[in-house]
């Protein structure tokens, strides 16, 4: 187990520091910052004197080392565009993020796992292939255009639901949350669903196809010959064994919401960090996207570390695999 901890450390440490060298390029190619911030009327005394402030006048190695000293610690500069520490501003952000990401991935857990359980076990039934053509529209619409459907029909024409923001939030300490609050429950509603369609859709698909081909293995034949209740069968032995890759899939999942909540927050104007990123490349603020770049990187190694050593603790051939291995 200790092996297998430290091999995945090391994996999620380079894929790290490789995101870290991708973040840092953005500084070497997207724009001069001394340009941004000196404006075209600086003299070469001022920029020389900017760019020994900045270090970048010293070696492109040194350079990436004081980069990575600074990111471990959190710390990317100052935003070009507002002029604020960039630590701050992801700080500030996230929260809205975090909260409408988990808030997606319940609504897709919550229906996506039951609908992909009665889709296998009633197939050829109305329902499910009501349920099937709906997860292919969920598959093939794009996120943005389901955001802009749902405000039409549930913003502007029934006025049941705000079309963008995040409502009213209650600060506890540097945390900011709405879900303490009945208007920040109204806001993240249809942003929330935007999100979630696409996750749900896929979770659908995922638990219909492993719960069928758990159906046919062996065992289940055999516990079937035991004359076990079908209840018993389908969700005591069939759906415990189908959520093991559904578990990982999710888990990926939720990193996947965090990264590509940027269409859904652009569409509702919601204040999270996928909003600060459009708004960054649209400035080229490159400190803002760097930080971004490593935060998202972060978040998917932290859940892909999490969500391999759930798999090795719950299935247990990764287990025999890797004592065999050492023998």
């Amino acid at each position: 187990m200790l092996a297998y901890i430290l091999r995945r450390l090391l994996q999620a440490l380079i894929v790290m520091v490789t995101v870290a060298f991708i973040a840092f390029m953005l500084f070497q190619f997207v724009g001069d910052p001394v340009a941004i911030l000196l404006g075209q009327d600086a003299t070469p005394e001022q920029v020389a004197e900017m760019r020994a402030a900045l270090g970048l006048d010293q070696p492109f190695f040194v350079q990436f080392w004081h980069f990575l000293v600074n990111a471990a610690q959190g710390e990317f500069g100052l935003s070009l565009r507002q002029g604020a520490k960039v630590s701050r501003l992801i700080a500030e952000r996230f929260p809205a993020t975090l909260e409408l990401s988990l808030v997606a991935a319940f609504i897709a857990l919550a229906l996506g796992v039951p609908m992909g359980v009665y889709a296998a076990l009633r197939r050829g039934t109305f329902t499910s292939q009501l349920f099937m053509t709906l997860s292919l529209l969920g598959v093939s619409l794009p996120t943005f255009l389901i955001g802009i459907l749902l405000i039409l029909v549930f913003s502007v024409t029934l006025g049941w639901f705000p079309s963008f923001g995040r409502g009213e939030v209650v600060q506890l300490g540097w945390w900011s949350t709405g879900l303490l609050t009945a208007k920040g429950w109204h806001h993240i509603v249809l942003p929330a669903i935007t999100l979630a369609i696409f996750q749900l859709t896929l979770i659908m698909r995922l638990v219909r196809a492993e719960m069928l081909e758990v159906l046919r293995t062996d065992y289940i034949k055999f516990a079937r010959a035991r004359g076990l209740s079908d209840r018993a069968i389908h969700f005591g032995h069939a759906l415990k064994n189908t959520l093991v890759p559904v578990m990982t899939i999710t888990g990926l999942q939720l990193g996947g919401l965090i990264a590509f909540a940027i269409i859904t927050e652009t569409v509702f104007q919601w204040p999270g960090m996928g909003l600060l990123f459009i708004q960054a490349v649209t400035f080229a603020d490159i400190p803002v996207m760097a930080a971004y770049l490593c935060l998202i990187a972060l978040i998917f190694v932290v859940i892909n570390l999490v969500v391999d050593l759930l798999y090795f603790v719950v299935d247990p051939r990764l287990r025999v695999g890797g004592k065999g291995g050492g023998h």
